[in-house]
Parts: C-alpha cells; structure tokens; sequence
C-alpha cells in the first residue's frame, strides 16, 4: 500500500501544468549523473622522435588483467607484420619478421625501439591477451625525424617598382613548418600579400614602399629548426 502511496504521488504532478517537467528533467538530470561511465579505449600513446635516438611506444588505458602482448607495425594485427610477442611473465617470447633486433617488449607491454630510423615511422598495432581468453587491441604513430636543412629563401625580384610590380618569394624546404619574418619580426599579412597552401611561396601583389626591407623564412618540425638567410627587398 504504502509503495503504491508512493507512486501515485510521484505520477500525480503530472496532472498539474508545467511544474512536472521541471521534475522531470531534475530525473533525468540524476539519471546521467549516476550512470557508469564506459570502459576507455585501449591505445598507444603516438610519439615522435629523433633519427637514431630510442624510443619507448607505451599502452594508455591497459586493462588490470592483461597476461600477453603482441606487438605488429602497420594497422591491424597483420601475422606477416608481426613483430613479437611476450606472455606469462616472459615464460614465452617469440618474435616475427619484422623484428630487427632493436625491440624488446617491457613487463608492462610497452615497445622499446633503439636507435630508431625513418623506416620505423608509421602505425603500430598491440593485442592484448587478458586472463579470460579475451583480447583486446589498440593502435598509435611513431613518428622519426631527421634535423632540418637550411632552407634556401629567392625571391623572383629583389628590386621591384612600388604600386606596379609584383614580387614572389620562395622558402625551398621539404620541412613540415614554414614560418616567415620581415625584418626580425613575425610577418603581418596585407591584403596584398598572399601566402601558399604549405606557406612556402609569398606573393606580394602590387609591392608599397611599406614593403621594403629584410625577409626570412624559417622552418621547423617537432625535433628542429633553421633559418634562411635574409632576402632584401628594395622598392623604387
């Protein structure tokens, strides 16, 4: 009697206007507060690094009862990319075709590579195997860098007529990020200036007085960075 009490008076408000929908959001509201939240997705931690410099590829979200690890390069766990594999507290280590000699699995599942080279960029894929037979698997980058080359800054003209011609200047470089200066400080871009998808060209269209002086681009990737030498313009 008394649970049915209970639910008439919880049902009843409904019959009363808009006061239920308050009611009825603060449920909801309790609702996704007290819902469990789901299991986080077991992956490699993505890193990058030097050319020749050792890397350690970690697992984030490692399950508590892992017992195994097998470690592939490329997406997937491809057998004919195999790499190797540890279990059972290194009872059982085997390793595959793509093992070089350089990796070694850690008691924690993590991948070390020692003196890593540009071949071992790419994508690398590790299966867990946890107590009840289950596994699961996760994925995550490597990237390897070598130090950037100087880049080579030309420009098409460096004497150009203000308000007539046109000037584009080049930041020859096979770098991942292109950045450019005008005398010592970060280029502001005018309306009449224009740079190129990868930020390697600078289209000056038509050059102003304003637009004399000392230029440079510098490039960069995670590991390194270099300067070209300057370029002057000079407007008549």
């Amino acid at each position: 009697m008394q649970a049915t009490d209970t639910m008439e008076s919880l049902s009843a408000p409904i019959r009363r206007g808009p006061v239920p929908w308050q009611g009825l959001l603060l449920a909801v509201s309790l609702l996704n507060f007290w819902s469990l939240p789901t299991t986080a997705q077991l992956a490699i931690v993505s890193t990058y690094s030097a050319e020749g410099k050792n890397v350690i590829l970690r697992i984030r979200n490692m399950p508590p009862n892992a017992i195994g690890f097998s470690w592939f390069r490329g997406e997937g766990a491809n057998p004919k990319r195999f790499i190797a594999r540890i279990a059972e507290n290194v009872v059982f280590y085997r390793t595959g075709k793509e093992y070089t000699g350089r990796e070694e699995i850690d008691l924690d599942g993590s991948l070390h590579i020692s003196k890593v080279t540009m071949k071992d960029t790419g994508i690398y894929t590790v299966v867990v195997r946890l107590e009840d037979s289950k596994k699961e698997i996760g994925f995550g980058q490597l990237d390897v860098y070598q130090p950037v080359r100087v880049p080579t800054l030309l420009a098409s003209s460096t004497t150009v007529t203000e308000n007539k011609d046109a000037v584009v200047m080049t930041c020859y470089t096979d770098a991942v990020s292109t950045q450019w200066f005008f005398n010592g400080m970060d280029l502001r871009l005018t309306e009449r200036m224009q740079l190129s998808w990868n930020n390697r060209i600078l289209t000056i269209d038509p050059v102003s007085k304003k637009d004399a002086g000392s230029y440079q681009c510098e490039v960069s990737n995670p590991i390194s960075s270099a300067d070209s030498e300057p370029v002057d313009l000079d407007v008549k």
